[in-house]
């Protein structure tokens, strides 16, 4: 692996390692250069509550490896979580940089209705 990649693994772990601990719905993010992906995860870490991506019919359409998408994204995993019945969560940003496409995302999913 790369060391570009092993770091971003190990950020992860070590962010995922706390929200055990702390026993917390998290609300967890991919990104690829072309799709997002977004799903609730149970505090226990067994169960997917919810989940959303570019590869989604509705979100398809249109371009999927930009913020507009990851906005989007962010929207419909808000409103698939309330569903479930899911308003606080903790923010698992996989490693990934909070900038862009995932700066999008958090702001949308904050904005529709979930709180982190």
């Amino acid at each position: 692996m790369s060391e570009k990649r092993d770091s971003r693994l190990r950020r992860a772990r070590r962010s995922r390692v706390k929200m055990r601990e702390l026993c917390v719905t998290r609300l967890t993010i991919h990104r690829t250069p072309r799709h997002m992906y977004a799903q609730v995860i149970s505090a226990e870490g067994d169960k997917v509550l919810a989940s959303a991506s570019t590869l989604d019919k509705d979100l398809r359409s249109g371009a999927t490896g930009n913020a507009e998408a990851a906005a989007s994204v962010g929207k419909l995993i808000a409103e698939r979580a309330k569903a479930a019945g899911v308003t606080q969560v903790a923010f698992d940003r996989s490693g990934f940089r909070y900038h862009g496409r995932v700066k999008a995302l958090a702001d949308a999913a904050r904005e529709g209705g979930l709180e982190f």
